[in-house]
């Protein structure tokens, strides 16, 4: 119990990789978080739907021809059937995914003083770069309006 104590804050993507995307391109990169203890794995699950919906777990030479090899036995038991439906569920026919849960290391001291001042977090969420950039771009032409104007 004590170890769940000092973790940081714990989440979980799912990025899905259209037919034939997956390089491994981007994985020496999350590697890289690993290595400087930024984040930590807990656990990980690779996914495809295939063209006729079914979903299956990817495993042994397909993970390592992706790149994905080091993450073999990263599992917490964390991910279950249940997620590998869910997210078969919002993948596109074709694609492959990675199911990720990874804790937040980097924010650990912070989040262990946050409890032990018995604050606690009420809402949570990620703002996806797509909708951050969408919402700029809606905004422009106002931002753009009030520099031209002096903010009147």
């Amino acid at each position: 119990m004590r170890e769940l104590e000092e973790m940081g804050p714990v989440d979980y993507l799912c990025v899905e990789f259209p037919d034939g995307s997956l390089n491994g391109t981007a994985f020496p990169l999350l590697l890289d978080l690993v290595d400087r203890g930024i984040i930590r794995v807990m656990d990980i699950l690779f996914l495809r739907k295939e063209k006729n919906g079914t979903v299956v777990a990817v495993e042994g030479r397909d993970v390592d021809l992706a790149g994905l090899g080091a993450f073999h036995g990263a599992a917490s038991g964390i991910l279950g059937g249940d997620d590998l439906r869910e997210a078969g569920e919002v993948l596109s026919p074709g694609a492959a995914a990675v199911l990720l849960v990874y804790e937040n290391t980097w924010a650990a001291p912070l989040a262990v003083q946050l409890r032990r001042n018995g604050a606690q977090v009420v809402a949570g969420g990620r703002i996806p770069v797509q909708s951050l950039l969408a919402a700029l771009d809606e905004t422009e032409p106002e931002a753009a309006r009030a520099v031209s104007t002096g903010g009147r």
